[in-house]
């Protein structure tokens, strides 16, 4: 990846508008901050705007186009660099992904673009680095026991599309350690979560099912359709939403049990990443969280989280908050932009 480019130190740098990108599986998300060289600018997303990816053909497309109607305004300075959060990680020059509705290819969305530096950084690894300018009124606690987070590392993890998991370290160098533990091996905890793990290890026809293929929002209705089969019905709902408005009508216990499933495994992932990685204190983020806040804050995430023996005590001094914020992406990407 491109570094931005070092202007000599008896030249006043002009100034310029630096494009932030938080682009998942469903949606990109773009938003602008102006900079110049030398400046630790505060970070602020103006002109956000939502593209939905599968009606563009490419990730250069959408930066054209965002880049065209920023050039339309005089007021706007020249647009001239883009730093990009994306759902994968990089091998060379093709990005690895399993979500996206088209290739990314860095040279060549460099060269679709014309812009002077294009950088692609983990969609998490954006996030984590914006938890620290969230607002505090879009921060709603979980846990019960902590209040305040001790000093240490930062869990990060949200379930959109995928299942983004990255960590904040307090004073470390990188600052942020992006990970892909969305595709580590699925564990079961209880006998239901044992049998649909039965059921997509023969669905899939091996061994491995990996975290996001239940906690994640297409996971979310693969977990409804492993219980209907279970209980020996048809599913009746063929998206997340859909699920999660069935439920929210109380009338079909099935999309109810699949969110409370769905709830409960996800807190026993985050108690185990939150282990993993000594954390001292758990963000949940993610296009789906907003959606089943009411079911997130009635417990089950929680006591799952908790659930882990005879470190249980330690995670009780843990706090908890689910973000509410849909614009973390862009305004990691634009800080991680500053931080260069």
């Amino acid at each position: 990846m491109s570094s931005p480019m070092a202007t000599p130190c008896h030249e006043v740098a002009a100034a310029y508008a630096v494009i932030g990108a938080d682009v998942g599986g469903t949606y990109a998300r773009l938003g602008w901050m102006p900079a110049s060289g030398g400046d630790n600018a505060a970070v602020d997303v103006r002109d956000f705007h939502v593209y939905h990816c599968a009606e563009h053909a490419g990730l250069g497309a959408i930066l054209c186009d965002y880049a065209d109607r920023l050039r339309r305004d005089p007021a706007i300075p020249p647009v001239t660099h883009a730093t990009v959060a994306i759902a994968g990680v990089l091998d060379g020059d093709r990005l690895l992904n399993t979500n996206l509705a088209w290739p990314v290819s860095l040279a060549d969305t460099r060269r679709e673009t014309g812009l002077e530096t294009l950088e692609i950084i983990n969609d998490f690894a954006a996030v984590a680095g914006a938890i620290l300018h969230a607002a505090p009124g879009s921060r709603h606690r979980l846990s019960t026991h902590a209040e305040q987070a001790a000093p240490g590392p930062a869990l990060v993890l949200g379930p959109g599309t995928g299942l983004g998991v990255a960590v904040r370290l307090q004073g470390g160098h990188p600052p942020v350690l992006a990970s892909e533990a969305g595709h580590a091996a699925l564990a079961a905890g209880t006998a239901l979560e044992m049998e649909v793990l039965r059921l997509l290890q023969q669905r899939h026809g091996h061994g491995h099912v990996d975290n996001e293929q239940v906690l994640s929002g297409p996971g979310l209705v693969t977990l409804y359709a492993c219980l209907c089969e279970l209980e020996g019905g048809t599913p009746r709902w063929n998206t997340p939403a859909e699920i999660v408005a069935a439920a929210s009508t109380g009338h079909d216990p099935l999309a109810v049990a699949s969110i409370r499933t769905f709830c409960g495994w996800l807190g026993s992932f985050a108690g185990d990443i939150a282990l993993t990685f000594g954390a001292r204190s758990v963000h949940l983020t993610g296009g789906i969280t907003d959606h089943i806040a009411r079911w997130l804050h009635e417990g089950d995430f929680m006591q799952r989280f908790l659930a882990k023996g005879r470190l249980s005590p330690m995670l009780q001094q843990v706090p908890v908050w689910r973000i509410e914020h849909g614009q973390l992406g862009v305004l990691g990407a634009l800080a991680w932009n500053v931080r260069q």
